[in-house]
């Protein structure tokens, strides 16, 4: 298959699932309802729905109240919430709330825990201190514009934020190569993630905020991996679909051949990564130790 059908392929693929959720009656319903009605109808397992979110009809019935829409947003405001802790602590060394971000919202509210002010000098390059600390800068005001632009989106749906541990794994914060290191795995994974579900949103006004800013996060991916090349910051695989860049890796674009597009994941494959655990059923750990709030926030597959 060329690049051409390739693409193709996926514009059908979107229309396809749009098509579907209209013809189901699933536009304005409830996911529980939506569930129910694909379920009865026998459809449900052979759905987009179910293999892009990688959810299941029980799944689905459990997410009352919550149409797809606001299920993606959602989920996607959990990512935000924790990139902008994250950036929020290493720059300022404060938590989003000392920066006026209530968090208030749907679920449970959590702590944010773990995390220091990152020294970003570069013992004998003053220019490349210079860069380095205006790029994390630069992250920090994007992430916690992004966390704004999705509450205020999702208005009185959103979801509040959940307990957050910066500290998972136990690094970020001591020097530049640790704290490259994981920001490439969260823009990488949250990437990835918007790219898995940018293409189930239904609403043209969410579709064109998602998208805005999934290429916002693009350019986030695309700098850090190249400043792993430049700094010399081997970083480790986050699963089996991780395009790892240099020089670890050999790739500086995020993008699977042979037909050069970014890659994509399900909320399965997400979680597994913020959580640390890939075990089906799994529903919190290492980032999120009391689990993500919102309809997603289990491992089905």
């Amino acid at each position: 298959m060329t690049n051409e059908e390739e693409v193709q392929a996926i514009n059908q693929k979107v229309a396809d699932r749009r098509a579907f959720l209209k013809s189901a009656g699933f536009t304005g319903l409830g996911l529980a309802s939506a569930g129910i009605l694909a379920g009865q109808m026998g459809a449900f397992d052979k759905s987009p729905i179910s293999k892009a979110l990688g959810m299941k009809p029980t799944s689905v019935m459990a997410a009352e109240n919550a149409d797809i829409d606001g299920a993606i947003l959602n989920f996607a405001l959990n990512l935000e919430y924790l990139e902008a802790e994250f950036y929020t602590v290493a720059v300022t060394g404060k938590r989003i709330a000392d920066i006026g971000i209530s968090g208030t919202g749907t679920g449970s509210y959590g702590p944010t825990t773990g995390g220091n002010k990152v020294n970003f000098t570069i013992p004998g390059d003053p220019a490349l201190t210079s860069q380095i600390t205006n790029i994390a800068t630069e992250l920090y005001e994007n992430e916690v514009a992004h966390v704004k632009l999705l509450r205020s989106a999702l208005s009185t749906s959103g979801i509040a934020k959940p307990a957050i541990n910066l500290g998972a794994l136990g690094i970020g914060f001591a020097n530049v190569a640790q704290f490259i290191t994981l920001a490439r795995a969260f823009e990488d994974t949250g990437l990835s993630a918007y790219n898995g579900a940018v293409p189930l949103i239904t609403s043209k006004a969410y579709l064109a905020t998602a998208a805005q800013i999934a290429l916002t996060e693009s350019n986030h991916s695309g700098l850090l991996r190249y400043l792993c090349a430049l700094t010399d910051v081997k970083v480790p695989a986050l699963d089996s679909l991780d395009v790892v860049p240099p020089p670890a890796g050999f790739r500086y674009f995020n993008v699977s051949l042979p037909n050069a597009l970014a890659t994509t994941r399900t909320t399965d494959q997400v979680l597994a990564i913020i959580y640390g655990n890939s075990a089906k059923g799994t529903s919190k750990g290492a980032f999120f130790p009391d689990g993500l709030n919102g309809a997603i926030t289990t491992i089905m597959g």
